[in-house]
């Protein structure tokens, strides 16, 4: 597709922008009737449209063409992390793991957690704001934060399921741990936990290995927690990558 603005509407056959989004479009880029909208619905669909209306407060379009996006990957690609204290390098993490591609976002309240509440709502701004720039059909999940423990003993998370700790053999009986890109199977569903900037507990990687989480490394530099998850988000695209090439 040629390079274009992206405007995004969850309900895209209601014939109305957002609010925000017709703000942009009328005083920002002053579009007016008859010009052409590029939509995307963040369920799998770009849609192209017609300005019909554009009054002082709203947008309103015709939908000329509906065009369906083959998905990228299969599975899910799911990060579970405890936020960092500054939230601005939560809010970079979730600007560059929606561009580079995931399905879900889990806030996670653990024993050494600097951060115990979140706003979501700015969080949901970025993902939607990334998502347009990088052209991706599929909006991100952002899902509160909730206790560890809660999070590890859930039933809908995915059988492949990974912890990142800094911890070595010598603290815990697991042995060595292997790097996630060697043992994670892709086009499968995969969740991958990351701990605060003083880890995960010992209590709680232990709880997790009980809960049949697997511990992994992300490579042999110590890493802030955000890096930690943005490697971690992007192993797992660049697994399940190389394997639908492969296919």
């Amino acid at each position: 597709m040629k390079e274009v603005r992206f405007f995004y509407t969850p309900t895209p056959f209601s014939g109305e922008l957002p609010s925000d989004e017709a703000q942009h479009v009328l005083r920002v880029l002053r579009m007016s009737m008859g010009d052409e909208l590029y939509l995307m619905d963040g369920q799998g669909h770009f849609h192209r449209a017609l300005i019909t209306e554009a009054g002082n407060h709203h947008c309103r379009y015709r939908i000329e063409e509906s065009i369906a996006q083959e998905p990228e990957w299969q599975g899910s690609i799911h990060l579970a992390v405890a936020p960092t204290k500054h939230m601005d390098r939560m809010e970079w993490l979730v600007e560059k793991a929606t561009e580079i591609g995931w399905d879900r976002l889990t806030l996670l309240s653990c024993r050494f957690s600097e951060r115990k509440v979140v706003k979501t709502d700015r969080l949901e701004k970025i993902v939607v704001a990334a998502m347009k720039q990088s052209h991706k059909a599929w909006k991100p999940e952002v899902e509160e934060m909730q206790p560890f423990k809660q999070l590890i003993a859930r039933k809908d998370i995915p059988a492949q399921r990974f912890i990142a700790h800094c911890y070595d053999e010598n603290d815990l009986s697991g042995g060595l741990k292997p790097f996630l890109l060697d043992v994670l199977q892709p086009q499968k569903p995969a969740l991958v936990l990351v701990g605060p900037e003083g880890d995960f507990s010992i209590d709680e990687v232990k709880a997790a290995e009980a809960q049949g989480f697997r511990p992994v490394s992300l490579g042999s530099s110590r890493l802030r927690t955000e890096t930690a998850a943005l490697v971690a988000v992007h192993l797992m695209r660049l697994a399940n990558r190389l394997s639908f090439k492969v296919q």
